[in-house]
């Protein structure tokens, strides 16, 4: 088994004081997917640690992109794919 191999499949506990309505809705959750309450719960934890982490994401620019990039912001929306989905039924006006 390799390094790495090993660090994968470590495990450690870890505790949290939850209010019981919490623990009962994320157990229906749980259910409701198949899974047990602590693969639910590490699912759950890890998309969010993923989505706070890719929140943190810098992308840098040069200025002439940087200055494209707020002029297409600016154009006003048009072309043929707009026209059609401006005109498409609303399904609240039905």
């Amino acid at each position: 088994m390799t390094a790495k191999t090993q660090t994968e499949t470590r495990t450690k506990p870890v505790q949290l004081r939850i209010r019981t309505d919490i623990s009962d809705m994320i157990d229906q959750a749980a259910r409701a997917q198949g899974k047990t309450r602590s693969d639910f719960m590490i699912d759950a934890a890890r998309r969010a640690a993923e989505d706070a982490l890719l929140d943190r994401t810098l992308v840098r620019v040069d200025a002439e992109s940087f200055r494209h990039y707020l002029d297409v912001l600016d154009q006003s929306p048009g072309g043929e794919g707009y026209t059609r989905l401006m005109n498409a039924p609303k399904p609240w006006q039905s």
